[in-house]
């Protein structure tokens, strides 16, 4: 299957923090929410060939762009999978990476002595939701790479296999890159593995563990990324021989974490330690999905709230959620303290890109479900579907009225469209409010509620911002 990537054009901005301000009395209690049910007939995959990548335009030095996709497409490709089924996988999946993420904060947070030697990752079941095309070594080979902001370590499979999961692509054959470096146990990219380990070689070897119990292990090492026409010399990388689980499709990971050993982390400098993407709903929109390397993944009219630390665990992204509207009202049980990350790693709020429904802390959760409740009376309420206790039946209708969610999070308050909160489950029209609770004291802002925002990650400035404008670029 030959790769394909969207050449769009690139942007350099002028940048400044816009702060505003929402009010309860003047803001909006009722959008408009136009019913799209999930659509008969899966979306096809398709990307430019390789052919056509060196064929499109030199793009900036520091600037780095490529297409993302939603892993249902590969899914469907494989499998031929109906909409239907495709929506309960996704929903099945994202209990599993919550599971593993929520694993994660928690042990960060136990004492040194209870803490996991090895990497756990938040791609429960290898199920980040987005993945892109990327070549790997020299010459290239392309192969698809599921993108994670739970994660840093990138990987993929090689050969030999000890044992490898069915991919897309053939498995990366390293003896044919001239690039292809392993690295020695004593080198500084080994020593910031959280639990290197070394053969009788002397090679740097690397495992990652998932929640669900699968796994890849092999030789810790460095090679070439193609990007379009940009090409970064020496990545370090996981080239695994022995990947086991609920792995489908993809060849591996690009982990977008905030530790010193993800993608951003190693040529941050190289593009000014900032990238953003924008991802379309996978359900209802033909449009492409992008994610941004450089300093043209910041416009000027973003919206910023600071990245917060966790003392105990540096690969999330911590944002303050400090209150939540519903219906142009701030809903009172949604506190600052309630979503508070404490001097332990406890608790706190995540943005990531791999977790599809938003969860909140319970207490949290359940007033703002009553709150969204309160003013749907007049929808035909419907069955629990899933994790989902608030749903409707739309069936039949073409527009409908529903309350206004606003996030408010430090110095940056989110207003989302219906659709990132009122979302399709069935072809039939069936609907639901698109939140959960969390029963652990970790909250998670998923790719629902980021969908058409620029989401934009500027680790210089320590700060994530929203772009409400759409995925256009």
């Amino acid at each position: 299957m030959e790769g394909k990537l969207m050449a769009i054009p690139f942007l350099f901005t002028i940048f400044f923090t816009l702060h505003l301000t929402v009010t309860t009395s003047d803001s909006p209690q009722y959008q408009t929410l136009t019913i799209q049910p999930l659509p008969q007939l899966p979306q096809s995959l398709s990307w430019l060939t390789a052919n056509e990548l060196e064929q499109q335009q030199s793009t900036p030095s520091n600037t780095l762009t490529v297409q993302l996709q939603h892993v249902d497409l590969l899914s469907s490709s494989s499998f031929n999978a109906t909409p239907n089924a495709l929506f309960k996988l996704r929903l099945q999946r994202d209990a599993l990476r919550v599971k593993s993420l929520s694993l994660l904060a928690a042990l960060s947070a136990a004492p040194a002595k209870d803490f996991s030697s090895s990497i756990i990752s938040g791609l429960a079941q290898g199920s980040g939701e987005y993945f892109t095309r990327i070549g790997i070594g020299t010459p290239p080979k392309y192969l698809y790479l599921v993108l994670d902001t739970g994660s840093d370590i990138l990987w993929i499979q090689c050969l030999p296999c000890a044992k490898c999961y069915s991919q897309s692509d053939p498995v990366f054959d390293p003896s044919k890159s001239s690039t292809f470096a392993t690295l020695s146990c004593d080198s500084a990219l080994c020593r910031q593995l959280d639990s290197p380990g070394c053969n009788n070689h002397n090679k740097c070897l690397y495992q990652v563990s998932y929640g669900d119990g699968s796994f890849t292990i092999g030789e810790f090492s460095t090679e070439t990324l193609k990007f379009r026409k940009t090409s970064i010399n020496s990545v370090a990388f996981g080239c695994g021989h022995d990947n086991e689980g609920l792995f489908t499709g993809a060849a591996g990971l690009l982990g977008l974490g905030k530790g010193k050993l993800s993608f951003p982390g190693q040529v941050g400098k190289r593009f000014g330690q900032k990238f953003s993407y924008c991802l379309v709903d996978r359900t209802g929109s033909a449009k492409p999905s992008y994610i941004v390397f450089g300093e043209s993944a910041i416009t000027r009219n973003a919206i910023f709230t600071p990245l917060l630390t966790n003392p105990k665990l540096s690969t999330f992204y911590y944002v303050e959620l400090i209150g939540i509207s519903v219906g142009g009202t701030k809903v009172p049980v949604i506190t600052p303290e309630l979503f508070k990350l404490d001097a332990e790693g406890n608790g706190g709020v995540i943005v990531d890109s791999g977790t599809s429904v938003t969860r909140l802390t319970q207490p949290g959760y359940v007033a703002v479900r009553d709150a969204f409740r309160s003013g749907t009376k007049d929808l035909i309420r419907a069955p629990d579907f899933s994790l989902f206790d608030t749903c409707f039946d739309l069936s039949g209708k073409a527009k409908v009225k529903v309350p206004t969610v606003v996030l408010h999070f430090a110095g940056a308050d989110v207003a989302l469209p219906a659709a990132n909160y009122m979302i399709p489950v069935n072809v039939e029209g069936g609907y639901c409010f698109g939140f959960a609770g969390a029963n652990n004291g970790l909250s998670i802002i998923g790719n629902i509620q980021q969908q058409g925002f620029w989401v934009v990650f500027d680790l210089v400035g320590n700060r994530l911002g929203f772009v409400p404008r759409g995925c256009s670029y």
